[in-house]
């Protein structure tokens, strides 16, 4: 496959400009985030620095190590918060948890023993001028909407921020995968808030033909059982799909991923009904370039692209964080800033999709709605 994404990974050489702009990258997992920010940061011309890191599972410590050079800190409840440099942009994707006295207005007791507490913690203590955070879109129906709601009162009312949310699908940002996230932004300025605005999307989707490697291992491919129940159902098309079983035993094809899921069957998805996705097409799909390494083992790679976050999306998003930030010049603001050579193609050709479900035994050809 042509490497068609937008930026190519650069080392860390280990100095920090007067002038940069200075991030932190909590619950880093593999380093999406960073690609993100370090990418945008590239294509702007733009001094940028990552001052911290922090994720407790040790696969993905040495995932991010291999690739940036740096070991990120471990268990973060045991970081203390004034210890973490001094920066200008706190990023972190935090696990989706119950506040177990939620609402009771007890302000960080409330959400004492989450993971979101010890972003606050942090906030709280640094300071910095912008946080970008992602969760699951779950997030926004948790426990009735008290769980966003509560999250959104400790950063306005009591950290001081002026913070909103919005749920991004990563289809529309290019990568052939429909991975829905909640993101919530926020600023310590009013003017740099009033001046935000979230990224629209719409972009082409990159064609599945071209994340699908050529050449895959034998050890990738279901067992003739399992491809001859899928093919029983439904016949593969000339351009190439990938399928989705459900609990219910329901298949549907995509010209597309659904979403990535760590913890999911190892057959939970079928590269036209007969092999699984590799370590290397599953960080395609999440927006990760040819460059960067693959450090762990399938297993490992497969359950840190499950859990990351799709880059274009966050790249999407930093770059307004930036604009109202002023920290990028009209000069380099382009409409399309990461579009790639596939999606070019895209434009030019405006190539319907279309999907194919088999529901109860029966065969049906709709358009495709996401």
């Amino acid at each position: 496959m042509a490497n068609t994404y937008w930026f190519h990974m650069q080392s860390n050489n280990g100095t920090t400009p007067s002038n940069a702009i200075k991030f932190i990258d909590l619950f880093c997992g593999i380093g999406g985030f960073r690609l993100a920010v370090d990418g945008l940061a590239q294509e702007k011309h733009i001094n940028a620095k990552c001052v911290f890191s922090s994720d407790i599972d040790p696969d993905c410590q040495r995932a991010y190590e291999g690739n940036f050079g740096e070991k990120p800190a471990g268990d973060i409840t045991k970081v203390d918060e004034n210890a973490i440099p001094d920066h200008d942009l706190l990023l972190g994707g935090f696990p989706c948890q119950p506040f177990s006295i939620i609402g009771h207005m007890k302000g960080f007791a409330d959400i004492r023993g989450t993971l979101f507490f010890d972003i606050a913690r942090i906030l709280k203590a640094k300071q910095p001028s912008a946080f970008i955070l992602e969760n699951v879109k779950l997030l926004v129906g948790h426990n009735e909407g008290k769980t966003l709601k509560r999250i959104l009162q400790t950063l306005r009312e009591e950290l001081g921020y002026h913070a909103d949310y919005r749920v991004f699908n990563a289809l529309k940002f290019g990568l052939p995968q429909k991975r829905e996230r909640v993101f919530i932004v926020g600023f310590k300025s009013a003017d740099a808030f009033a001046k935000f605005e979230w990224p629209e999307g719409n972009l082409p989707m990159i064609p599945l033909r071209d994340i699908l490697e050529k050449d895959v291992e034998k050890k990738h491919y279901a067992s003739e059982r399992i491809r001859l129940s899928r093919w029983s159902k439904l016949q593969p098309t000339s351009e190439p799909t990938i399928w989705h079983e459900n609990k219910a035993g329901h298949i549907s094809a995509y010209p597309f991923s659904c979403a990535l899921r760590a913890g999911a069957s190892y057959n939970y998805l079928l590269v036209n009904g007969e092999r699984r996705l590799t370590p290397r097409e599953m960080l395609r799909l999440q927006g990760f370039p040819d460059t960067f390494k693959i450090i762990c083992t399938g297993s490992q790679t497969r359950k840190q692209a499950g859990n990351s976050v799709p880059v274009n999306v966050v790249r999407a998003v930093a770059e307004r964080v930036f604009k109202a930030q002023d920290w990028i010049g009209k000069e380099h603001q382009n409409k399309y800033p990461f579009t790639s050579h596939a999606q070019l193609r895209l434009l030019e050709k405006k190539q319907p999709y279309g999907r194919t479900t088999i529901a109860n035994g029966r065969k049906a050809r709709t358009a495709l709605s996401v």
